[in-house]
């Protein structure tokens, strides 16, 4: 974890979801090569990827798929079908409910802006049983892709909360690009996609390798 020596006290703190809360990239990154190989397209490699985590679904396809266009639709189709049906795992990292309930008793408040779509938060926040702690959400069919800063714009808006009092918590660079752009501090995680050096590239305040750290950093007198 990246030392941090006095840290505000937020009063809303903002999550992405895929490789932040939930352990999901390996099911993202086998559902985009399935999808690619049933319409006998050449996946991207693995790496490519993960690079394109956190955008939106049509906006990742475009990025990975720039000589099929005609089949962009077809793709996205094929992934949204094969996330429902593949089995690959997506456990929520550890110590995050404990986390997320430390922080809402702290008198936090809590949410969600992610690249997936409204249909698969929604699933996910039920199947999850993280939904009542989230006061606030925004996926890519409310606002505009990261990293773009409008689902941080809406959520403040709606929440009443100025950018100077809130954090986002994200896995990628597009997170903190997206904070950043917001005029929005941020944290990185390292569990997902980039590693804190990579994250660094966006001066977040800190970097965490566990949500324990994170406890450590946002509630330190826990």
């Amino acid at each position: 974890m990246i030392a941090v020596s006095s840290l505000k006290k937020y009063k809303l703190v903002i999550f992405d979801w895929d490789g932040t809360v939930m352990d999901s990239i390996t099911k993202i990154v086998n559902c985009i090569r399935s999808s690619a190989v049933a319409l006998n397209i050449e996946p991207p490699s693995n790496e490519a990827t993960k690079s394109i985590i956190g955008l939106s679904l049509d906006k990742a396809i475009a990025v990975l798929f720039p000589l099929h266009r005609a089949q962009h639709q077809a793709l996205i189709s094929g992934y949204k079908q094969h996330y429902q049906t593949d089995t690959t795992a997506t456990p929520l990292f550890a110590d995050v409910e404990k986390v997320l309930l430390a922080l809402q008793h702290s008198g936090i408040i809590l949410a969600v802006a992610t690249g997936k779509g409204r249909a698969g938060l929604d699933r996910l926040l039920h199947q999850s049983e993280l939904g009542h702690y989230f006061s606030a959400t925004r996926s890519s069919d409310d606002a505009s892709s990261k990293p773009s800063p409008d689902m941080l714009f809406q959520l403040l808006a709606e929440l009443g909360i100025s950018a100077d009092e809130a954090v986002m918590i994200g896995d990628t660079k597009i997170d903190m690009a997206m904070a950043q752009a917001a005029g929005m501090d941020s944290i990185g995680v390292t569990m997902g996609v980039h590693n804190a050096k990579q994250l660094s590239e966006f001066n977040p305040i800190a970097t965490v390798d566990s949500y324990q750290q994170l406890q450590q950093l946002l509630l330190p007198e826990l």
